[in-house]
């Protein structure tokens, strides 16, 4: 029997990097969380376990925390390209990059204090970075655990029913997810700025009166992109955060939707892409 070698990559996972700005008696915060995998000419390595080819993991990591103090870190996005590119254009036997960044949010202390800070307890900002040395490039921003919740102006009824639905239809309830969005970039014209994508996403969802959670994901896609033409495609994950009515009759009390029990699982979860008919071919973006 013959065999082959098959799509590989490489890299090295989660390099937690922090860095510190100074100005003065004033500090900035940078967190991140920074992977990269490489692809290239790995038969040697793989078969006979030479590793001419191999750029350690090791330095990897060292490379990440060396760019942080040579060029600062920004947007994450541009963190990314400047990785990619230089592990494809530094090393011959790379081929192909890929880099993605998870950034962590931190506000700075009200008061006095100017290098005090508390880590936001929100959404963690992402993005996903490819470059290969025919000089393709792809990026992939987005973000995860955006909590959002609607206390009303959401339905659900006229479903399927069969003889295993339990499930009551209604025309009042919460709607409640924790958002994962990625947003592909057209590769044209400037990257929208990641406030406004994130208050597309907030408005739509604040905005529509939804028969369903797959008619809100379609609604906040629609609005990142009538909003922002340099993306091309919204892919959302929406875990349908259930929230049922406390029974309380066996106490005497009515329960006017007012309290509810907070249900962590199971969940429905509901997924899909929102894209411009003349969206470019998304090529290795999604990988």
């Amino acid at each position: 029997m013959t065999v082959k070698l098959g799509p590989n990559r490489y890299g090295k996972a989660e390099t937690r990097l922090v860095r510190v700005v100074r100005e003065g008696a004033v500090h900035h915060l940078k967190d991140i969380n920074v992977s990269t995998s490489l692809s290239g000419d790995m038969e040697e390595a793989h078969r006979n376990g030479g590793n001419a080819a191999v750029l350690p993991t090791d330095t990897q990591k060292n490379t990440a925390y060396a760019f942080a103090r040579k060029h600062g870190v920004g947007e994450i996005e541009d963190f990314a390209l400047l990785l990619a590119r230089h592990y494809v254009s530094a090393h011959p036997s790379i081929h192909h990059a890929r880099v993605e960044i998870e950034e962590y949010a931190w506000n700075r202390i009200p008061g006095e204090s100017r290098h005090s800070f508390v880590r936001d307890g929100g959404e963690v900002r992402t993005c996903v970075v490819h470059h290969d040395r025919d000089g393709r490039t792809t990026v992939v921003s987005g973000l995860t655990d955006l909590v959002v919740l609607n206390s009303t102006g959401s339905e659900f009824h006229g479903y399927i029913v069969d003889e295993y639905t339990t499930l009551q239809p209604t025309t009042d309830r919460i709607l409640a997810t924790a958002v994962t969005a990625r947003w592909r970039h057209t590769g044209t014209g400037e990257r929208p700025p990641y406030a406004r994508v994130r208050a597309c996403l907030l408005d739509a969802f604040a905005q529509t009166h939804s028969l369903s959670l797959q008619q809100t994901l379609y609604a906040m896609g629609e609005r990142v992109l009538t909003t922002c033409p340099q993306v091309c495609e919204v892919r959302l994950t929406l875990p349908n955060k259930h929230h049922f009515l406390v029974d309380l009759s066996p106490f005497g009390l009515d329960n006017e939707n007012e309290v509810f029990y907070a249900a962590d699982r199971p969940y429905g979860l509901i997924e899909g892409s929102v894209l411009c008919e003349d969206a470019p071919d998304a090529g290795f973006a999604w990988e």
